[in-house]
């Protein structure tokens, strides 16, 4: 492979092959990128989980909670990188794009407790067709260039899927809309906040490049 090849991206990367890529570009660190895989792989986790649970059923409770326990997981690793940020001479980027980082894939994982939450809350047991599509979507399994088209496909999915319970409720219950709208909006926060971190990974990249 060339030099010029070196920088290219395979069409398609889940979240941790994206870092592992990422790190390739960076000055080699024995702390940070580590740290970085731990969280990515905890929020590919609890993106699996959440698809899992919004199909219902006995296990939705399960994956719920599978869902907390990863959060605080990944709260622990983000608290790991920010002491490492204040006690490290040398950091392989800079200290505020290594906080930015973590802080926008650690708000992915907090959308998705936040969503479980309104689940619980709500007493929900099953759910729309598109909330099932907006969590595919969500699981991020392409690489940072294409997740613009995907964030966009979020929100055509939101927006029709308001529409189908809009339509329900005229002859239904109105809380059915009220329950369903909140966790259609949680969801694409979900899908906008892994926009957010290809955004942060994307900066850095073009200031080392």
């Amino acid at each position: 492979m060339g030099p010029g090849c070196r920088r290219s991206r395979p069409p398609q990367m889940t979240g941790v092959a994206m870092l592992d890529w990422f790190q390739r570009l960076m000055p080699h660190t024995e702390l940070f990128f580590p740290l970085f895989e731990r969280h990515a792989t905890t929020v590919t986790a609890a993106a699996e989980a959440l698809r899992q649970l919004l199909d219902g059923g006995e296990q939705a409770a399960a994956r719920g909670k599978d869902i907390l326990r990863l959060e605080e997981e990944a709260d622990a690793i983000t608290r790991e990188i920010l002491i490492g940020v204040r006690s490290t001479f040398i950091t392989p980027f800079d200290r505020g794009d290594i906080k930015a980082l973590i802080t926008s894939m650690d708000d992915a994982i907090d959308e998705m407790q936040k969503t479980v939450k309104a689940i619980s809350l709500f007493e929900l047991t099953s759910f729309e067709p598109d909330m099932r599509a907006m969590a595919d979507v969500g699981q991020l399994h392409e690489i940072c260039v294409q997740v613009n088209r995907i964030e966009g496909q979020g929100d055509d999915i939101h927006d029709r899927g308001l529409r189908g319970i809009y339509e329900k409720s005229k002859t239904g219950d109105a809380m059915a809309f009220v329950r369903s709208k909140e966790i259609y909006d949680l969801l694409e926060q979900v899908i906008d906040s892994f926009d957010d971190v290809c955004d942060q990974i994307q900066g850095v990249i073009i200031e080392h490049a």
